[in-house]
């Protein structure tokens, strides 16, 4: 009994040692069907598409419905959907001044590099998830191309 609750103990304190790095420090990342990207130190720099998005259209990604719908779980400067508004999520009112377009992408591709117990979806990924209806599985919630338009828009707010 004794020896047991002396290892327990040790394993408590070694357990932090023992812990590997979170996932959103460094990886690359590669998923049928989809660009590979790779993250480091909690961001994605290489856009998925080789190019700048379109704001105009990551705008018009945030207020659509089964799309992006940023505005269902997030405050945003958008008021022709103010009664959409969400405040599940943080505001994202001014997200282009606290973080980079980096980080915003790798918090659009998939959040849960960053924190695994959130609720935000990944945008960008198809293994691993569950509870998926067949006619989705196997296809990401964007494009490449919408996550860079997404990238673009939140960028602009500041």
């Amino acid at each position: 009994m004794r020896l047991t609750r002396l290892l327990a103990a040790a394993a408590l304190l070694l357990a932090p040692a023992l812990v590997p790095p979170a996932f959103g420090q460094n990886a690359e990342v590669r998923e049928p069907g989809l660009v590979p990207y790779v993250v480091k130190d909690y961001a994605i720099e290489q856009s998925l598409t080789g190019k700048p998005g379109d704001a105009a259209k990551g705008r018009q990604w945030a207020i659509t419905g089964g799309q992006g719908n940023c505005v269902i779980c997030h405050k945003m400067p958008i008021p022709e959907v103010a009664f959409r508004i969400g405040n599940v999520g943080p505001d994202l009112s001014e997200v282009g001044s606290r973080l980079t377009p980096a980080e915003i992408r790798m918090r659009i591709v998939n959040s849960k590099l960053l924190n695994e117990e959130t609720i935000m979806p990944a945008y960008y990924r198809v293994s691993g998830l569950t509870r998926v209806a067949p006619a989705f599985a196997n296809k990401p919630m964007l494009s490449a191309e919408q996550v860079e338009d997404l990238v673009a828009y939140l960028s602009t707010l500041k």
